[in-house]
Protein backbone atom coordinates (compact mmCIF):
# COMPACT_ATOMS: atom_id res chain seq x y z
CA UNK A 1 0.00 0.00 0.00
CA UNK A 2 1.43 3.25 -1.06
CA UNK A 3 1.31 6.57 0.96
CA UNK A 4 0.23 10.22 -0.04
CA UNK A 5 1.36 13.66 1.05
CA UNK A 6 0.61 16.76 0.02
CA UNK A 7 2.50 20.01 1.62
CA UNK A 8 2.21 23.41 0.73
CA UNK A 9 5.02 26.34 1.33
CA UNK A 10 6.04 29.92 0.19
CA UNK A 11 8.48 30.13 -2.28
CA UNK A 12 10.43 32.72 -0.55
CA UNK A 13 13.01 33.15 -3.27
CA UNK A 14 10.40 33.65 -6.08
CA UNK A 15 9.30 36.95 -4.32
CA UNK A 16 8.35 39.79 -6.41
CA UNK A 17 8.37 43.52 -5.92
CA UNK A 18 5.75 43.92 -3.88
CA UNK A 19 7.19 41.32 -1.74
CA UNK A 20 4.36 38.57 -2.56
CA UNK A 21 5.57 35.21 -2.51
CA UNK A 22 3.74 31.86 -4.65
CA UNK A 23 2.91 28.82 -3.20
CA UNK A 24 3.98 25.62 -4.03
CA UNK A 25 2.55 22.00 -3.33
CA UNK A 26 4.79 18.60 -3.37
CA UNK A 27 3.02 15.74 -3.41
CA UNK A 28 4.74 12.37 -2.71
CA UNK A 29 3.83 8.49 -3.02
CA UNK A 30 6.11 5.90 -2.68
CA UNK A 31 9.81 7.36 -3.88
CA UNK A 32 7.58 9.24 -6.47
CA UNK A 33 8.05 13.67 -6.02
CA UNK A 34 5.33 16.03 -7.93
CA UNK A 35 6.26 19.74 -7.65
CA UNK A 36 3.41 22.36 -8.36
CA UNK A 37 2.90 25.92 -8.09
CA UNK A 38 -0.57 27.22 -7.52
CA UNK A 39 -1.40 29.50 -10.52
CA UNK A 40 -2.44 33.07 -9.31
CA UNK A 41 -2.07 32.60 -5.78
CA UNK A 42 0.56 34.75 -3.84
CA UNK A 43 0.87 36.12 -0.01
CA UNK A 44 3.08 38.17 1.94
CA UNK A 45 5.55 36.39 4.00
CA UNK A 46 3.86 37.55 7.14
CA UNK A 47 0.05 36.24 6.11
CA UNK A 48 1.53 32.70 5.80
CA UNK A 49 0.90 30.07 8.60
CA UNK A 50 3.53 26.98 8.30
CA UNK A 51 1.10 24.38 10.73
CA UNK A 52 -2.30 24.95 9.18
CA UNK A 53 -0.36 25.95 5.32
CA UNK A 54 -2.97 28.37 5.07
CA UNK A 55 -2.76 32.32 4.69
CA UNK A 56 -3.43 34.22 7.66
CA UNK A 57 -7.17 36.73 7.88
CA UNK A 58 -5.67 40.06 6.94
CA UNK A 59 -6.06 42.92 10.56
CA UNK A 60 -8.97 45.58 10.11
CA UNK A 61 -6.14 47.79 9.54
CA UNK A 62 -4.13 46.29 6.87
CA UNK A 63 -5.72 45.77 3.37
CA UNK A 64 -7.42 42.99 1.96
CA UNK A 65 -4.88 39.84 1.43
CA UNK A 66 -7.67 37.64 -0.52
CA UNK A 67 -7.10 34.96 2.11
CA UNK A 68 -10.71 33.37 2.03
CA UNK A 69 -9.95 33.24 -1.94
CA UNK A 70 -6.78 31.98 -2.06
CA UNK A 71 -7.55 29.58 0.65
CA UNK A 72 -10.46 28.06 -0.65
CA UNK A 73 -8.25 27.74 -4.08
CA UNK A 74 -5.63 25.76 -2.02
CA UNK A 75 -8.77 23.92 0.03
CA UNK A 76 -10.14 22.54 -3.62
CA UNK A 77 -6.39 21.93 -5.17
CA UNK A 78 -5.85 19.46 -1.97
CA UNK A 79 -9.44 17.84 -2.18
CA UNK A 80 -8.46 17.31 -5.71
CA UNK A 81 -5.62 15.75 -5.16
CA UNK A 82 -6.80 13.02 -2.21
CA UNK A 83 -9.75 12.29 -5.15
CA UNK A 84 -7.29 11.38 -7.35
CA UNK A 85 -5.60 9.04 -5.05
CA UNK A 86 -9.01 7.74 -3.96
CA UNK A 87 -9.20 6.89 -8.09
CA UNK A 88 -6.11 5.30 -7.60
CA UNK A 89 -7.21 2.92 -4.83
CA UNK A 90 -10.46 2.05 -5.85
CA UNK A 91 -9.41 0.91 -9.05
CA UNK A 92 -6.37 -1.07 -7.74
CA UNK A 93 -4.21 0.93 -9.77
CA UNK A 94 -0.19 1.65 -8.81
CA UNK A 95 0.19 5.55 -9.07
CA UNK A 96 2.45 7.25 -12.28
CA UNK A 97 3.76 10.59 -12.20
CA UNK A 98 2.12 10.66 -15.43
CA UNK A 99 -0.89 9.42 -14.86
CA UNK A 100 -1.35 11.26 -11.62
CA UNK A 101 -0.80 14.48 -14.37
CA UNK A 102 -3.34 13.35 -16.57
CA UNK A 103 -6.23 13.06 -13.62
CA UNK A 104 -5.19 16.14 -12.12
CA UNK A 105 -5.60 18.29 -15.43
CA UNK A 106 -9.44 16.44 -15.88
CA UNK A 107 -11.87 18.47 -14.60
CA UNK A 108 -13.69 15.88 -12.50
CA UNK A 109 -12.44 12.90 -11.08
CA UNK A 110 -14.65 9.79 -10.95
CA UNK A 111 -13.67 8.38 -7.64
CA UNK A 112 -16.60 6.28 -7.08
CA UNK A 113 -16.81 3.38 -9.06
CA UNK A 114 -14.31 1.86 -10.99
CA UNK A 115 -14.58 0.25 -15.12
CA UNK A 116 -16.49 -2.81 -14.34
CA UNK A 117 -18.16 -1.09 -11.85
CA UNK A 118 -19.34 1.39 -14.13
CA UNK A 119 -20.03 -1.70 -16.69
CA UNK A 120 -21.86 -3.20 -14.26
CA UNK A 121 -24.06 -0.29 -13.79
CA UNK A 122 -24.65 0.33 -17.00
CA UNK A 123 -26.13 -3.20 -17.85
CA UNK A 124 -28.60 -2.73 -14.30
CA UNK A 125 -29.38 0.83 -15.95
CA UNK A 126 -30.60 -0.22 -19.30
CA UNK A 127 -32.47 -3.41 -18.23
CA UNK A 128 -35.92 -1.69 -18.17
CA UNK A 129 -35.60 -0.14 -21.64
CA UNK A 130 -33.31 -2.96 -23.74
CA UNK A 131 -34.66 -6.21 -25.30
CA UNK A 132 -33.70 -9.27 -23.05
CA UNK A 133 -30.64 -9.86 -25.65
CA UNK A 134 -29.50 -6.89 -26.21
CA UNK A 135 -28.69 -6.84 -21.95
CA UNK A 136 -27.67 -10.75 -22.61
CA UNK A 137 -24.77 -9.06 -25.17
CA UNK A 138 -23.77 -6.20 -23.01
CA UNK A 139 -22.70 -8.66 -20.59
CA UNK A 140 -21.24 -10.98 -22.68
CA UNK A 141 -18.97 -7.80 -23.55
CA UNK A 142 -18.10 -7.02 -20.32
CA UNK A 143 -16.80 -10.86 -19.27
CA UNK A 144 -14.77 -10.77 -22.71
CA UNK A 145 -13.03 -7.51 -21.56
CA UNK A 146 -12.63 -9.22 -17.96
CA UNK A 147 -10.62 -12.06 -19.78
CA UNK A 148 -8.78 -9.69 -21.96
CA UNK A 149 -7.28 -7.82 -18.53
CA UNK A 150 -6.87 -11.41 -17.35
CA UNK A 151 -4.94 -12.24 -20.03
CA UNK A 152 -2.90 -8.66 -20.59
CA UNK A 153 -1.69 -8.29 -16.91
CA UNK A 154 -3.26 -4.81 -17.28
CA UNK A 155 -5.54 -3.30 -15.26
CA UNK A 156 -8.75 -1.38 -17.09
CA UNK A 157 -9.83 1.94 -16.63
CA UNK A 158 -10.95 4.43 -18.51
CA UNK A 159 -7.86 6.31 -18.89
CA UNK A 160 -6.39 3.79 -20.57
CA UNK A 161 -8.65 3.16 -23.23
CA UNK A 162 -7.19 4.61 -26.51
CA UNK A 163 -5.84 3.38 -29.77
CA UNK A 164 -2.83 1.62 -28.25
CA UNK A 165 -5.70 -0.14 -25.38
CA UNK A 166 -7.75 -0.98 -29.26
CA UNK A 167 -4.74 -2.33 -31.03
CA UNK A 168 -3.80 -4.50 -27.97
CA UNK A 169 -7.41 -5.45 -27.14
CA UNK A 170 -7.76 -5.98 -31.31
CA UNK A 171 -4.77 -8.91 -31.55
CA UNK A 172 -6.31 -10.31 -28.45
CA UNK A 173 -9.31 -10.97 -30.33
CA UNK A 174 -7.72 -12.24 -33.47
CA UNK A 175 -4.90 -13.85 -32.47
CA UNK A 176 -5.91 -15.29 -29.10
CA UNK A 177 -9.32 -16.07 -29.29
CA UNK A 178 -9.35 -16.10 -33.05
CA UNK A 179 -12.68 -13.98 -32.71
CA UNK A 180 -14.59 -13.50 -35.62
CA UNK A 181 -14.27 -9.87 -37.43
CA UNK A 182 -18.43 -9.29 -37.28
CA UNK A 183 -18.33 -10.73 -33.61
CA UNK A 184 -14.91 -8.07 -33.01
CA UNK A 185 -16.92 -5.45 -34.02
CA UNK A 186 -20.07 -6.01 -32.07
CA UNK A 187 -17.69 -5.77 -28.76
CA UNK A 188 -16.69 -2.51 -30.17
CA UNK A 189 -19.71 -0.87 -30.93
CA UNK A 190 -20.74 -2.24 -26.96
CA UNK A 191 -17.80 -0.48 -25.37
CA UNK A 192 -18.10 2.47 -27.42
CA UNK A 193 -22.18 2.44 -26.47
CA UNK A 194 -20.87 2.18 -22.92
CA UNK A 195 -18.03 4.69 -22.85
CA UNK A 196 -20.72 7.58 -24.45
CA UNK A 197 -23.13 6.27 -21.11
CA UNK A 198 -20.00 7.08 -19.09
CA UNK A 199 -19.36 10.23 -20.35
CA UNK A 200 -22.59 11.62 -20.06
CA UNK A 201 -22.62 10.53 -16.37
CA UNK A 202 -19.04 12.20 -15.93
CA UNK A 203 -17.52 8.93 -15.04
CA UNK A 204 -14.39 9.66 -17.40
CA UNK A 205 -13.56 13.20 -19.94
CA UNK A 206 -11.87 11.02 -22.13
CA UNK A 207 -12.90 10.63 -25.78
CA UNK A 208 -10.21 8.38 -27.33
CA UNK A 209 -12.94 5.76 -28.01
CA UNK A 210 -14.69 7.70 -30.18
CA UNK A 211 -12.23 7.36 -33.09
CA UNK A 212 -12.27 3.24 -32.78
CA UNK A 213 -13.27 1.40 -35.74
CA UNK A 214 -14.18 -2.32 -37.13
CA UNK A 215 -15.07 -3.68 -39.97
CA UNK A 216 -18.13 -5.58 -40.81
CA UNK A 217 -18.03 -8.19 -43.46
CA UNK A 218 -20.81 -9.37 -45.10
CA UNK A 219 -21.91 -12.92 -44.41
CA UNK A 220 -24.32 -15.75 -45.89
CA UNK A 221 -27.84 -14.87 -45.26
CA UNK A 222 -29.53 -18.31 -44.19
CA UNK A 223 -33.35 -18.74 -44.44
CA UNK A 224 -35.27 -22.02 -45.35
CA UNK A 225 -37.02 -21.36 -49.30
CA UNK A 226 -40.55 -22.49 -49.80
CA UNK A 227 -40.24 -26.29 -50.63
CA UNK A 228 -38.42 -26.58 -47.31
CA UNK A 229 -40.45 -24.59 -45.16
CA UNK A 230 -43.23 -27.01 -46.09
CA UNK A 231 -41.41 -30.17 -45.85
CA UNK A 232 -40.50 -28.59 -42.67
CA UNK A 233 -44.18 -27.61 -41.79
CA UNK A 234 -45.39 -31.11 -42.51
CA UNK A 235 -43.36 -33.31 -41.34
CA UNK A 236 -44.54 -36.19 -38.74
CA UNK A 237 -42.13 -35.56 -35.78
CA UNK A 238 -42.49 -38.79 -33.03
CA UNK A 239 -41.53 -36.40 -30.38
CA UNK A 240 -44.35 -33.82 -29.32
CA UNK A 241 -41.52 -31.68 -28.00
CA UNK A 242 -39.85 -31.41 -31.48
CA UNK A 243 -43.37 -31.16 -32.90
CA UNK A 244 -44.18 -27.99 -30.91
CA UNK A 245 -40.88 -26.10 -31.48
CA UNK A 246 -41.45 -26.61 -35.21
CA UNK A 247 -44.82 -24.57 -34.70
CA UNK A 248 -43.28 -21.32 -32.94
CA UNK A 249 -40.63 -21.52 -35.59
CA UNK A 250 -42.82 -21.55 -38.16
CA UNK A 251 -44.81 -19.34 -36.76
CA UNK A 252 -42.22 -16.80 -37.02
CA UNK A 253 -41.68 -17.95 -40.29
CA UNK A 254 -45.44 -17.05 -41.35
CA UNK A 255 -45.26 -13.97 -39.36
CA UNK A 256 -41.93 -12.77 -39.48
CA UNK A 257 -42.17 -12.21 -35.79
CA UNK A 258 -38.81 -11.76 -33.53
CA UNK A 259 -38.88 -14.70 -31.36
CA UNK A 260 -38.71 -12.10 -28.42
CA UNK A 261 -42.47 -10.84 -29.62
CA UNK A 262 -43.84 -14.32 -30.08
CA UNK A 263 -42.52 -15.44 -26.72
CA UNK A 264 -44.26 -12.44 -25.01
CA UNK A 265 -47.43 -13.11 -26.95
CA UNK A 266 -50.73 -13.42 -24.79
CA UNK A 267 -54.53 -14.82 -26.55
CA UNK A 268 -55.87 -11.00 -26.08
CA UNK A 269 -52.98 -10.64 -28.83
CA UNK A 270 -54.74 -12.83 -31.27
CA UNK A 271 -57.27 -11.47 -33.45
CA UNK A 272 -59.10 -13.45 -36.10
CA UNK A 273 -57.20 -12.48 -38.94
CA UNK A 274 -54.43 -10.33 -37.36
CA UNK A 275 -51.96 -9.89 -34.16
CA UNK A 276 -51.79 -6.74 -32.61
CA UNK A 277 -49.14 -5.83 -29.78
CA UNK A 278 -46.13 -4.07 -28.73
CA UNK A 279 -42.77 -5.00 -30.06
CA UNK A 280 -40.26 -5.30 -28.05
CA UNK A 281 -37.05 -3.90 -30.18
CA UNK A 282 -38.90 -1.13 -31.91
CA UNK A 283 -41.81 0.08 -29.03
CA UNK A 284 -43.94 0.16 -31.22
CA UNK A 285 -47.02 0.07 -30.03
CA UNK A 286 -50.08 -1.54 -31.84
CA UNK A 287 -48.09 -3.13 -34.69
CA UNK A 288 -50.76 -4.98 -36.63
CA UNK A 289 -49.40 -8.40 -38.45
CA UNK A 290 -52.31 -10.30 -41.14
CA UNK A 291 -52.52 -14.51 -39.91
CA UNK A 292 -52.69 -16.01 -43.17
CA UNK A 293 -53.97 -19.61 -43.05
CA UNK A 294 -50.18 -21.47 -42.36
CA UNK A 295 -50.38 -19.07 -39.14
CA UNK A 296 -54.12 -19.78 -37.91
CA UNK A 297 -53.75 -23.48 -38.04
CA UNK A 298 -50.93 -23.24 -35.71
CA UNK A 299 -52.26 -21.35 -32.93
CA UNK A 300 -55.57 -23.73 -33.79
CA UNK A 301 -53.35 -26.61 -32.22
CA UNK A 302 -53.07 -24.63 -28.89
CA UNK A 303 -56.21 -23.08 -28.59
CA UNK A 304 -57.89 -23.62 -25.05
CA UNK A 305 -54.85 -25.16 -23.81
CA UNK A 306 -52.45 -24.06 -20.74
CA UNK A 307 -49.96 -23.08 -23.98
CA UNK A 308 -52.57 -20.65 -25.47
CA UNK A 309 -51.35 -19.19 -27.81
CA UNK A 310 -47.83 -20.46 -28.41
CA UNK A 311 -45.50 -23.36 -26.42
CA UNK A 312 -42.37 -21.14 -24.63
CA UNK A 313 -39.41 -22.03 -24.94
CA UNK A 314 -35.78 -20.38 -24.01
CA UNK A 315 -34.20 -19.24 -26.87
CA UNK A 316 -31.09 -21.34 -26.48
CA UNK A 317 -32.71 -24.75 -26.55
CA UNK A 318 -35.16 -23.60 -28.86
CA UNK A 319 -31.91 -22.81 -31.39
CA UNK A 320 -30.45 -26.30 -30.27
CA UNK A 321 -33.72 -28.09 -31.40
CA UNK A 322 -35.07 -26.36 -34.27
CA UNK A 323 -31.26 -27.77 -35.81
CA UNK A 324 -32.31 -31.20 -34.72
CA UNK A 325 -35.78 -30.78 -36.43
CA UNK A 326 -34.26 -29.62 -39.29
CA UNK A 327 -31.80 -32.34 -39.52
CA UNK A 328 -34.39 -35.64 -38.84
CA UNK A 329 -36.59 -33.66 -41.36
CA UNK A 330 -33.53 -34.20 -44.35
CA UNK A 331 -32.54 -30.08 -44.67
CA UNK A 332 -29.14 -30.75 -45.12
CA UNK A 333 -28.32 -29.25 -48.72
CA UNK A 334 -24.51 -28.48 -48.27
CA UNK A 335 -23.51 -24.42 -47.51
CA UNK A 336 -20.32 -23.25 -48.05
CA UNK A 337 -19.70 -20.20 -45.75
CA UNK A 338 -17.01 -17.71 -45.49
CA UNK A 339 -15.62 -15.76 -42.64
CA UNK A 340 -13.07 -13.45 -41.64
CA UNK A 341 -10.57 -12.91 -38.43
CA UNK A 342 -8.78 -10.27 -39.42
CA UNK A 343 -7.67 -10.32 -42.72
CA UNK A 344 -7.63 -14.27 -42.40
CA UNK A 345 -10.55 -15.89 -44.15
CA UNK A 346 -11.69 -19.23 -42.78
CA UNK A 347 -14.48 -21.40 -45.37
CA UNK A 348 -16.25 -24.52 -44.03
CA UNK A 349 -18.68 -26.77 -45.58
CA UNK A 350 -21.75 -28.00 -43.48
CA UNK A 351 -25.55 -29.20 -44.16
CA UNK A 352 -27.95 -26.64 -43.85
CA UNK A 353 -29.58 -27.50 -40.56
CA UNK A 354 -26.57 -26.85 -38.68
CA UNK A 355 -27.21 -23.25 -39.82
CA UNK A 356 -31.02 -23.07 -39.26
CA UNK A 357 -31.82 -20.21 -35.63
CA UNK A 358 -35.34 -18.86 -34.49
CA UNK A 359 -33.57 -15.73 -36.23
CA UNK A 360 -33.75 -17.44 -39.41
CA UNK A 361 -37.57 -17.18 -39.30
CA UNK A 362 -37.66 -13.77 -39.65
CA UNK A 363 -35.43 -14.27 -43.11
CA UNK A 364 -37.34 -16.85 -44.08
CA UNK A 365 -40.70 -14.84 -44.06
CA UNK A 366 -39.13 -11.81 -45.77
CA UNK A 367 -36.80 -14.09 -48.17
CA UNK A 368 -40.31 -16.06 -48.82
CA UNK A 369 -42.67 -12.97 -48.63
CA UNK A 370 -40.72 -11.70 -51.98
CA UNK A 371 -40.40 -14.57 -53.89
CA UNK A 372 -44.57 -14.58 -54.12
CA UNK A 373 -44.33 -11.23 -55.40
CA UNK A 374 -45.79 -9.60 -52.13
CA UNK A 375 -43.88 -5.72 -52.42
CA UNK A 376 -40.87 -4.31 -50.70
CA UNK A 377 -43.47 -1.96 -49.21
CA UNK A 378 -45.60 -4.27 -47.96
CA UNK A 379 -43.25 -7.09 -46.30
CA UNK A 380 -41.53 -3.46 -44.47
CA UNK A 381 -44.72 -2.81 -43.42
CA UNK A 382 -45.54 -5.96 -41.57
CA UNK A 383 -41.75 -6.96 -40.86
CA UNK A 384 -41.29 -3.28 -39.47
CA UNK A 385 -38.05 -2.31 -41.26
CA UNK A 386 -37.91 1.33 -41.78
CA UNK A 387 -34.15 1.17 -43.37
CA UNK A 388 -33.60 -0.33 -46.19
CA UNK A 389 -30.12 -1.49 -45.26
CA UNK A 390 -30.97 -3.52 -42.39
CA UNK A 391 -34.28 -5.09 -44.63
CA UNK A 392 -31.52 -6.10 -47.45
CA UNK A 393 -29.64 -8.03 -44.54
CA UNK A 394 -32.57 -10.06 -44.62
CA UNK A 395 -33.27 -11.24 -48.08
CA UNK A 396 -31.96 -14.98 -49.62
CA UNK A 397 -33.50 -15.65 -53.09
CA UNK A 398 -32.83 -19.51 -54.27
CA UNK A 399 -30.84 -20.20 -57.38
CA UNK A 400 -33.68 -21.86 -58.87
CA UNK A 401 -36.34 -17.95 -58.51
CA UNK A 402 -33.17 -16.03 -59.90
CA UNK A 403 -33.09 -18.53 -62.77
CA UNK A 404 -36.31 -18.25 -63.38
CA UNK A 405 -36.47 -14.78 -62.77
CA UNK A 406 -33.48 -13.73 -65.05
CA UNK A 407 -35.02 -16.28 -67.74
CA UNK A 408 -38.39 -14.52 -67.34
CA UNK A 409 -36.69 -11.27 -67.85
CA UNK A 410 -34.23 -11.80 -70.70
CA UNK A 411 -35.86 -15.40 -72.74
CA UNK A 412 -39.27 -13.80 -72.95
CA UNK A 413 -40.28 -14.44 -77.18
CA UNK A 414 -40.39 -11.75 -79.15
CA UNK A 415 -43.62 -10.48 -80.07
CA UNK A 416 -44.33 -10.88 -83.63
CA UNK A 417 -44.13 -7.65 -85.57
Amino acid sequence: MYTMQAKFYLRTDKKTKDGLCPIRVDITFNSVRIRQQLPDVKVLEKDWKEKPQRIKPHRESESDNNYIVFNDKIDKFEAKVKDVFKYFLLNDLQPTKELFEKKMNTKVVNNTLSFFDSFEEFIETNKSSKAYNTIKNYRTCLNFFKDFEQFSGQKIHFDIINQQFFEEFRDYCFIERETLNNYFGKQIATLKTFLDWSFDRKYTENTDYKRFKSVQNEIEIISLFPEELMLLKDFEFDSERLKKIRDVYCFGCFTGLRYSDIANLKPANIFENHISLTLQKTKTIGHKIPLINYSKEILAKYKDTFQEPLPFFHSTKLNKAIKECCKIAGINTPISITRYIGQRNVEKTVPKYELITIHTARKTFITNSLMLKMSETEVKKVSNHIKDVHFRKYVNFSQSYLNDSMTNAWDKPKTEK
